[in-house]
C-alpha cells in the first residue's frame, strides 16, 4: 500500500479559483450588456481598458517579483470588469487604467494576492478616483447621447442621477420601472437592477454565493429607508433607495467577495446588516448620494473582528475556552 502524506485540506471539491471567476464573469454579462445598452459602445470601452489594465498590472508586477502567472485563474478580470462597473461611462480611459493600477498592485498584489487582500480591490480603486479625480467620477451623461468612443467626453450633456434628487430630498424624476429595466443616468453597473439581479440568482444558483449577505445588506437598506424615510410615500422612497445607486451592485458582487467577507453564516449576516446600516447613514449625512463604497470598505477592515467573534465553538470547548 502507497501512502501519501500531504498537508491539509484533504477533501476538495471540484470548484476552482478559475471556474468560480468565470462564473462571476458569466453573472456579470447581463449588467454590461444592459450598461451598453443604456450609455453606448462607449461602456463597453471603458470596461475593455480596466480589464486589460489589471490584466498587465497583474501580469507585470507577478514578472517582476519573480512569481507564477496568475492570470489564467481570471481574477484580475473580474477585478477589472467590476471596476468598470462602478464608473461613469463618461471617464477619461486614462482613468480607468489608473483604478485597475492602484487596485491590481496596491490593494491586492501588496497584500500577498489572491485572497490576502484586506479590502476589495474595486471598490478600493474607486475611491482613490473620486478622492482624486471627483468631477470626473460624479459626470453622469444624459440619455440618448452618442459619447465619442475616441477622447474625451468631458463635453458630454451631463444629468443628475436618481440618487441626486433624493438628496434635495425629492422623489427621482425617473420611474421605478425605468430604473428597474434599465433608463436611469449613473454609473455604467447602475444601469439595471433587473440585470444585477439575473447575475445574482446564476451565482446563487451556481453556489458561488449565498443569499445571507445580500439579503441582510438589502434588507437593513430596507428597513431603514421605510423607517426614516424623507419623501411623501415611503413605499415608493425605499424602493427608489434599493435600486438606485449602487445598492444592487454592492450586496450582490461587491459585499459577497470571498477574501473581504466573513465565512460563517452568523457573520455574513452580521457583515450584511453593517453594510446596510452604513449606506443609509452615509447617503443621509455624506457629501456623495451613494455611500456604498465607503460602506463595504469599512465593513471588509471589520470582517477580522467578525469572524473572530462569530466563529462557531468548537466540539469539546466550552465557552471561554476550557475544554
Amino acid at each position: 500500500m502507497k501512502l501519501t502524506v500531504t498537508s491539509s485540506p484533504h477533501i476538495r471539491g471540484k470548484e476552482s479559483t478559475g471556474t468560480i471567476m468565470r462564473d462571476v464573469l458569466i453573472a456579470l454579462i447581463p449588467a454590461l450588456v444592459a450598461g451598453t445598452v443604456v450609455y453606448g459602445p462607449r461602456a463597453l470601452l471603458v470596461t475593455a481598458v480596466c480589464v486589460a489594465a489589471c490584466l498587465a498590472a497583474e501580469g507585470l508586477y507577478r514578472a517582476l517579483t519573480h512569481q507564477h502567472n496568475t492570470l489564467p485563474d481570471g481574477s484580475a478580470a473580474v477585478t477589472g470588469v467590476l471596476l468598470a462597473m462602478t464608473l461613469p461611462a463618461t471617464v477619461p480611459y486614462w482613468l480607468a487604467a489608473v483604478g485597475g493600477v492602484f487596485a491590481i498592485v496596491v490593494v491586492k498584489a501588496l497584500c500577498g494576492g489572491i485572497g490576502q487582500n484586506i479590502f476589495n480591490p474595486a471598490l478600493a480603486g474607486r475611491a482613490l478616483l473620486v478622492l482624486f479625480w471627483p468631477a470626473a467620477m460624479t459626470r453622469f451623461a444624459a440619455l440618448g447621447q452618442d459619447l465619442p468612443l475616441l477622447g474625451s467626453a468631458a463635453d458630454a450633456v451631463t444629468a443628475a442621477t436618481p440618487l441626486h434628487h433624493m438628496q434635495m430630498p425629492a422623489l427621482p424624476e425617473a420611474s421605478l420601472l425605468d430604473m428597474f429595466l434599465g433608463n436611469v443616468a449613473g454609473c455604467i453597473g447602475e444601469a439595471s437592477a433587473l440585470a444585477l439581479l439575473l447575475g445574482g440568482a446564476y451565482l446563487v444558483v451556481r453556489k458561488v454565493i449565498s443569499l445571507r449577505i445580500p439579503a441582510a445588506y438589502l434588507g437593513s437598506v430596507a428597513v431603514l429607508s421605510l423607517l426614516f424615510s424623507k419623501g411623501q410615500d415611503p413605499i415608493q422612497w425605499m424602493l427608489y433607495s434599493i435600486f438606485g445607486g449602487g445598492v444592487m451592485l454592492g450586496a450582490i458582487f461587491m459585499a459577497t467577495d470571498y477574501a473581504t467577507s466573513p465565512t460563517n453564516p452568523k457573520g455574513q449576516l452580521l457583515y450584511g446588516l453593517g453594510c446596510g446600516v452604513l449606506t443609509v447613514v452615509f447617503r443621509y449625512t455624506g457629501l456623495f448620494p451613494g455611500g456604498v463604497t465607503y460602506a463595504i470598505l469599512l465593513m471588509n477592515a471589520a470582517v477580522w473582528a467578525i469572524d473572530r467573534y462569530t466563529a462557531p465553538r468548537r466540539f469539546g470547548v466550552l465557552k471561554g475556552g476550557a475544554a
